[in-house]
């Protein structure tokens, strides 16, 4: 009985596994990108075109949140009631702002 079990060892040992084929991958067939056609380029002189001068815009600095008046520097919008004191809030019709901190105070109607 062992004899038997070392012959079938020794019969799978000189087998070859059997190798599958390898598939090669269907071929796409090439595509060709499509041809532009040549556009002409007008000379450069018909190219440029006068530039329309933009208006300029209002330079935004702390004179837009004081004004003066006889008895001094008086402040347009209020402080930051968590910032302190110089963190203006931005007037939003209804409600003031603080772009530091995000805190919302809302105006009474």
């Amino acid at each position: 009985m062992a004899e038997k079990k070392t012959e079938k060892a020794a019969a799978k040992k000189e087998e070859k596994p059997k190798e599958k084929p390898v598939e090669k991958p269907a071929e796409k067939p090439a595509v060709k990108p499509a041809e532009k056609p040549a556009v002409e380029k007008p000379p450069e002189e018909e190219i440029k075109e006068k530039k329309v001068a933009k208006p300029k815009k209002k330079e935004k600095g702390a004179h837009t949140r004081y004004k003066v008046e006889e008895r001094g520097l008086v402040r347009l919008r209020p402080f930051c009631e968590r910032c302190g004191p110089g963190y203006f809030m931005a007037d939003h019709g209804n409600r003031y702002t603080c772009g530091h901190c995000g805190f919302t105070r809302y105006k009474k109607s």
